[in-house]
């Protein structure tokens, strides 16, 4: 899991997501599910090359396994409460993305779709 609490939703954020999602998995070729929103599919978006972007159909959250994230985020850290202030969202917020980092079997239930399960052979050189 990666994860960034960056400032805006927009192109340049994307960016630097990505820049580090490709840092943080440097030895991996990273096929990454995103939604059409306009800052995942600007030409601006700077996408390495260890990433491959696959756009989700519009209007098909039920696909996106980062949904389940957010929802699990909302269920648990942020139901039923007032924030004094933006400080505090961030350090709910915080918390909760480190619980789910603690935890990739969890992560993985929430997230591996039948959908995206594949199985790779190998062969044996012979």
């Amino acid at each position: 899991m990666c994860s960034l609490l960056l400032p805006y939703a927009d192109s340049e954020m994307m960016s630097l997501f990505l820049a580090s999602v490709s840092t943080t998995f440097s030895e991996a070729f990273i096929i990454l599910l995103v939604d059409q929103a306009g800052w995942h599919v600007s030409d601006t978006v700077a996408v390495p090359e260890n990433i491959r972007l696959v756009f989700l159909p519009p209007y098909s959250p039920e696909l996106n396994p980062a949904e389940h994230i957010w929802d699990d985020l909302r269920e648990k850290e942020m139901a039923n409460t007032a924030f004094e202030n933006l400080s505090a969202v961030e350090g709910k917020l915080c918390q909760g993305l480190n619980r789910l980092s603690s935890n990739p079997d969890y992560v993985r239930s929430l997230t591996h779709f039948p959908y995206l399960r594949v199985e790779f052979e190998t062969s044996e050189a012979t």
